[in-house]
């Protein structure tokens, strides 16, 4: 058999393949989707196979022997007879080892494990061909430090990498076959073995998808069932296992209701969050960059790469963005409602770490592996600085470098350019590591600051006057402050600054807001600001900006020699 033989299989079975017929591994991990449907191309059509059936009738529908076990169900057999033939080999091992496995047996991996090296050999040396698959290896063989690894986790580690380079079972037509979610979760001697191979199970493709949706409904009734079109429905399915399209389908079908963009949308969200443990959040908004305040030149570039993603131009996308700033210029609000307009759904990681060892990264590659599949998908990181780790981190038994290089691989594919669009927003620049903030991962440092010009403050007040729902007695009327810009006011302190208006007059019972009210309001209010920090954090971003056109005067004008000298004066100063 060749390569060829496999085509109608999905890429990583044809990979399987490739790899198993070079006679130079035996052994495999596969994760990712595992828990979902294989779609096989027979001729024009598709088959929607379970996984466990896929690997035992079509992978290894050849072999004489295929075993499989996970610590809940034990040992299973693809037939009776081979179940029969090994209970002869288990009786044969029990009259001379003295054990009683024929009436019960084990389940614990060790021990089964024992059992079928036992088997294995026997039949081996009868030219036998034989596929072992075990479920649930996280359970087996669990990351950990070789150290804190329990003597079972050590001793079933033994075994498969015993198996992995037995000259017995190179030579033989013998294959393990290990599966598991997430490759994080098992022992990372195992996955860095030469003599193991890793492949992800990718989630359903474009045309896969399109098959399966086919497959569960009748076209010729499809309108009475959905409003949204079926090409389209198979894009927005996306990032979805074929157990998540059945699930929303049959859901329309069982409940007799249409499937909306609106429903489809909704119940995709939540799928996708419950497929990353809640640990992914999809930022929902009506808002568009309309309704930010100021920031002219960067609310310009980010509609003219809204328009680029729209038409489909994702050659000249940048891999990513970093969003700075001092606090309270609207980072975070400003990239809030870029998602409200740019045509592609974005979404806001979680906290991912765990105390647990090995959890974290887990958590990671399941987050990666959805980003990957739910393409095209911008993502919000906020605080990235504190979010993202370090390449240098210790402390931690490595977590925070192993969880930096993960991320910093990922953002650097550059096929993922115009696909996967990252906004990294933070206030200091400075503290995140080169390596994230380099060509090639966030390309475009967008820099935002506080309302310089006259035009930016009064566009700033009467932002937060409609948000706050202000009423002025006075209509027209701008407060002494904001014309004069004698002081600086974020968005949040002009916020803070006319609610405190409000509560005035509503003290006095007043249902307007008078401009006495709101001049005596804004020379008592002292933001909770410290001017030294928020001029340094200024500078940072006139530092890292990264065009020329998007910074204010009198920054613009000014050498990086002159704003990295008195950056240097205000980091010494602050301490």
């Amino acid at each position: 058999m060749t390569g060829t033989f496999y085509s109608h299989y999905p890429k990583w079975a044809q990979e399987f393949a490739m790899k198993y017929f070079s006679k130079t591994l035996n052994q495999f991990i596969l994760h990712g989707n595992v828990r979902d449907q294989v779609a096989v191309k027979r001729q024009k059509n598709y088959e929607f196979l379970r996984f466990e059936s896929f690997l035992s009738d079509e992978l290894f529908g050849s072999r004489d022997i295929v075993i499989y076990y996970d610590r809940a169900s034990g040992i299973r057999f693809r037939d009776k007879k081979s179940m029969a033939d090994f209970m002869r080999a288990v009786s044969g091992y029990d009259n001379v080892s003295g054990t009683d496995f024929t009436s019960k047996l084990p389940k614990d991996p060790v021990r089964v494990f024992g059992l079928l090296e036992n088997f294995f050999r026997l039949r081996l040396g009868d030219n036998k061909s034989i596929a072992f698959i075990a479920d649930y290896c996280e359970t087996v063989i669990p990351m950990n430090d070789s150290g804190a690894a329990g003597s079972e986790d050590r001793n079933s580690l033994v075994f498969l990498q015993r198996w992995a380079h037995d000259p017995l079972f190179l030579s033989s037509d013998f294959t393990t076959v290990l599966i598991t979610e997430n490759l994080t979760d098992l022992n990372r001697a195992l996955i860095q073995s030469p003599h193991t191979a890793s492949l992800k199970v990718d989630l359903p493709a474009d045309d896969a998808r399109m098959a399966f949706i086919k497959s569960l409904i009748d076209t010729k009734g499809f309108k009475k069932l959905s409003e949204v079109p079926i090409d389209v429905l198979s894009q927005q399915c996306a990032g979805l296992s074929f157990v998540n399209i059945r699930s929303i389908i049959s859901g329309a079908i069982e409940n007799n209701s249409k499937i909306t963009f609106e429903s489809l949308s909704q119940n995709k969200k939540e799928l996708i969050e419950a497929e990353a443990y809640g640990l992914l959040e999809f930022v929902n908004t009506n808002f568009t960059l309309d309704m930010v305040a100021g920031h002219k030149r960067v609310k310009q570039h980010l509609r003219e790469a809204a328009a680029n993603l729209r038409a489909g131009r994702r050659d000249v996308m940048p891999m990513g963005y970093l969003v700075c700033g001092p606090v309270g210029t609207g980072k975070t609000w400003m990239v809030t409602c870029f998602s409200g307009e740019v045509g592609i759904p974005m979404v806001k990681l979680k906290n991912f770490r765990s105390q647990w060892q090995g959890v974290t990264e887990g958590n990671l590659e399941k987050i990666l592996s959805l980003l990957d599949a739910m393409s095209p998908v911008a993502v919000m990181i906020d605080e990235a600085d504190a979010y993202l780790g370090d390449r240098s981190a210790s402390g931690d038994s490595g977590v925070s470098s192993r969880v930096f290089a993960q991320i910093a691989q990922f953002m650097s594919n550059t096929q993922n350019r115009g696909r996967i669009v990252w906004f990294l927003m933070t206030a200091r620049p400075d503290l995140m590591p080169i390596d994230l903030k380099r060509q090639g991962r966030a390309e475009e440092h967008l820099a935002l600051f506080h309302p310089s010009s006259l035009e930016e403050r009064v566009e700033l007040y009467q932002a937060m006057a409609k948000k706050t729902k202000l009423s002025l007695s006075d209509k027209e009327y701008i407060p002494a402050v904001v014309k004069t810009g004698d002081r600086i006011f974020s968005g949040a302190d002009m916020e803070a600054a006319l609610t405190r208006a409000k509560f005035r007059a509503a003290t006095r019972g007043q249902q307007d807001v008078s401009p006495e009210v709101l001049d005596e309001t804004f020379a008592d209010f002292i933001p909770p600001t410290y001017p030294e920090e928020v001029e340094m954090q200024t500078l940072i971003a006139v530092l890292e900006c990264t065009s020329r056109a998007l910074l204010p005067e009198p920054y613009k004008s000014m050498t990086r020699e002159e704003v990295s000298s008195r950056f240097e004066e205000l980091r010494i100063m602050i301490g």
